[in-house]
């Protein structure tokens, strides 16, 4: 089935406690695409300036599965370009700059033949943005939107539109409170369930996830990874693996026995909740590296493999 990402592309320098980098390829369109793409074929919708590195272009032929026709390139215009410091814990990061670039012009359009995709997912940007996309896939069956604190900040009305037009809103635990005054997670996404969507992601880092479902909650850990390098695009590899594992024409969704009825509707509790254990798991592999470069070396294997330890650990 069709998967399609709207999102960005972007030129990152990164600092760690153990390390840096400098001018690396990053973006909530590129890492959510990678990530994906370990399931089954994914579009790419975004636009970087004539200044983007032939050598950070040549990075997306290292995943074949990601069709990178709405790949935009604007002569006159700069990359999105972004830097950031995490401190000791890896939990907390003070942004270094951030230069919108492209980010500050008109979206880029969306081919023709991306326009019969029926999963949809949002990456970060303009709620008003993302609502401009919405009708740009009349064949959708699902659609997931990212945001964060700027957003609801300074767009709270265009989000509240958004919301009333999503299946599904994938956001981390302080932006849950900021949005709904609710400390507690449970209650702040049953807070926005009322405004609309089906189902509402909380992530929690270090702590794993939160599902807020119509139809139930679930609470999924982090996997326990030792080798911590750069949670950059943790959070966008996390909703490319559940994304991609939403869409994935088959295999994945299965649980070796009779396929479950629920689980053939992509936007149900079990489907959801089964999706989320693949997102958790291709994160805990992106945040071995920086950049995509644990990625261009991870195997299905290798997946797949992680993914059965981590369905152990989890069954009570």
């Amino acid at each position: 089935m069709s998967l399609v990402v709207t999102g960005t592309i972007g030129i990152d320098t990164v600092v760690t406690p153990g390390g840096h980098a400098e001018r690396i390829l990053g973006g909530s369109g590129t890492y959510f695409a990678a990530a994906a793409s370990f399931y089954g074929p994914v579009r790419l919708v975004a636009a970087v300036g004539e200044d983007f590195p032939a050598e950070h272009r040549a990075m997306f032929a290292k995943f074949p599965k990601v069709d990178v026709a709405g790949l935009e390139t604007r002569k006159g215009s700069k990359t999105f370009a972004w830097g950031g410091k995490y401190l000791a814990n890896m939990n907390s990061r003070e942004t270094l700059f951030t230069e919108l670039g492209v980010l500050g012009e008109a979206p880029p359009p969306v081919p023709a033949a991306f326009r019969d995709s029926r999963f949809v997912f949002l990456a970060n940007t303009h709620p008003g943005v993302q609502l401009g996309f919405l009708d740009q896939f009349p064949s959708r069956t699902l659609t997931v939107a990212d945001t964060m604190d700027l957003w609801i900040n300074i767009a709270k009305n265009d989000l509240v539109s958004l919301l009333k037009r999503v299946d599904g809103l994938v956001l981390n635990y302080d932006e849950a409170e900021l949005f709904t005054g609710k400390a507690n997670p449970v209650t702040a996404g049953r807070h926005l369930l009322d405004l609309g969507p089906r189902f509402v992601v909380i992530k929690k880092g270090e702590h794993g996830a939160l599902l807020v479902h119509r139809d139930g909650l679930a609470a999924l850990p982090a996997y326990p990874t030792e080798n911590v390098v750069d949670p950059t695009g943790c959070g966008d590899t996390f909703a490319g693996g559940m994304m991609g594992c939403l869409a994935a024409p088959g295999g994945w969704h299965s649980t070796g026995s009779a396929r479950d009825a629920s689980l053939a509707d992509p936007g149900s509790y079990e489907s959801i909740r089964r999706a989320l254990g693949h997102g958790t798991i291709i994160a805990s592999f992106n945040i071995e590296a920086f950049s995509l470069s644990r990625l261009t070396t991870l195997t299905a294997e290798e997946l797949q493999t992680r993914f059965q330890k981590y369905a152990a650990m989890t069954r009570v």
